[in-house]
């Protein structure tokens, strides 16, 4: 599979920083440093411009050394980015922290992952299969 990327940043293109990474960092595309206020969220460009063959998606999701130190994420995680989008890849990054966060031009803002999909066909019924779970939804397994 390839994944065709348009790259009018001037970042290098996504990468994989190790053999058996799920995610590639993707870096931001700024002519100058911007803050993010505590909650505040901001989109993000990237200059990056991507062709997914059909059947597929990128998912964008938070850096979990960001997250964890900075209290920066992406906000819609993960966001989707469908095959047959073809303007740039922005990103919603919010700022979680009690602190100002200063994010610099070429950082490495999130990660994509690209995965398969399906499209199945919506069928509508009155009834639906039993379980033994059925419709036992948030907490019904209790905490321990």
């Amino acid at each position: 599979m390839q994944l065709k990327i348009i790259n009018k940043s001037n970042n290098p293109l996504p990468r994989y920083e190790s053999e058996q990474a799920a995610g590639m960092d993707i870096r931001c595309h700024l002519s100058e440093e911007i803050t993010l206020q505590p909650m505040e969220r901001r989109l993000l460009p990237t200059g990056l411009f991507i062709e997914l063959p059909q059947g597929y998606e990128a998912q964008i999701r938070p850096r979990s050394g960001l997250a964890l130190k900075r209290g920066l994420t992406v906000l819609n995680s993960p966001g989707t980015i469908d095959a047959d989008y073809r303007g740039e890849v922005g990103i919603i990054l919010i700022n979680l922290s009690n602190e100002p966060q200063t994010i610099a031009p070429g950082e490495r803002i999130c990660q994509m992952v690209i995965a398969r999909h399906e499209q199945p066909e919506v069928v509508e019924v009155e009834v639906l299969s039993d379980t033994e779970r059925g419709a036992g939804g948030f907490g019904h397994s209790g905490v321990k």
